[in-house]
């Protein structure tokens, strides 16, 4: 099964995502240059600091790890790991890393203190993931969709899903034997590529965990609709895990086939806007 991660600082909507099955309270406290990065875009940005990290301790015990994003790095990124660490984090998520060499301090940093997480997100991190993976320090990768499109010069972010760069990741990620997740996923049945065809490629690809994104639920709502939605989301992504578990070739190939077209529709229609 996926390990389900869900990115909220309120320590009550994360209690209600732990008890409804998320893996991973996701805590993000990455500020540095997303604005300028991602600011036409409609992606979360967050404002977390890590004070919050020790709060959703509080509220949720162990019943979830908890993942911090730190800022990309810069003079201060070994007192922000220190810092996640001192609250509580169980994984430290590097952003918008270009060089082995900032992996490698990133992972010197946390010490084996923490679960470590580079995200790749830059066509320089995808150029230099070999030799990331040949100093054996990170226990995770992530393939971050919204920037490394972006990197790319890419209009549309599962436009990476569709012209094999994730296949030609998780390959490299595989053979490696480093787990590894990407992208964010709706709630099944919606989203402009359905989230099905999304699960099935993490299936597909071998893919180990996956952000629940604001499509799946919206924080923002009260917390009763949160709960209601996320458990039943969730159930309903435990549902189609299991009939993944029972796809053979075909079936895959056949979901990758509608991954491309669908894909292809949405790049179309943007083009003409």
């Amino acid at each position: 099964m996926l390990k389900l991660m869900y990115i909220t600082n309120d320590p009550e909507i994360a209690k209600i995502s732990a008890n409804a099955g998320v893996d991973r309270i996701f805590v993000d406290m990455e500020v540095l240059g997303k604005a300028e990065r991602q600011g036409h875009l409609d992606s979360v940005k967050s404002h977390h600091v890590p004070q919050d990290i020790r709060k959703i301790r509080d509220a949720i015990g162990n019943k979830a790890q908890i993942l911090a994003r730190i800022n990309p790095m810069n003079p201060n990124t070994k007192d922000e790991v220190q810092a996640a660490i001192d609250n509580g984090a169980d994984i430290i998520m590097l952003p918008m890393w270009k060089t082995a060499k900032e992996v490698e301090d990133f992972c010197r940093f946390v010490d084996a203190r923490a679960i470590t997480m580079p995200l790749l997100e830059t066509k320089e991190a995808d150029a230099a993931l070999s030799e990331v993976l040949s100093l054996r320090c990170a226990d995770e990768i992530y393939i971050g969709l919204n920037d490394l499109h972006l990197s790319y010069g890419q209009r549309f972010m599962f436009e990476l899903l569709a012209d094999g760069t994730v296949e030609r990741l998780s390959r490299q990620l595989c053979e490696a034997k480093m787990p590894f997740g990407f992208g964010g996923v709706g709630r099944p049945g919606g989203g402009m590529l359905p989230a099905n065809y999304i699960l099935g490629e993490h299936y597909r690809l071998g893919s180990q965990c996956v952000i629940l994104s604001r499509q799946f639920c919206n924080a923002a709502l009260d917390h009763d609709t949160v709960r209601t939605t996320l458990t039943d989301g969730i159930c309903e992504v435990r549902t189609k895990e299991r009939e993944f578990a029972n796809w053979d070739k075909n079936d895959y190939l056949e979901n990758q086939e509608k991954v491309k077209q669908c894909v292809q529709r949405i790049v179309d229609g943007m083009k003409q806007q």
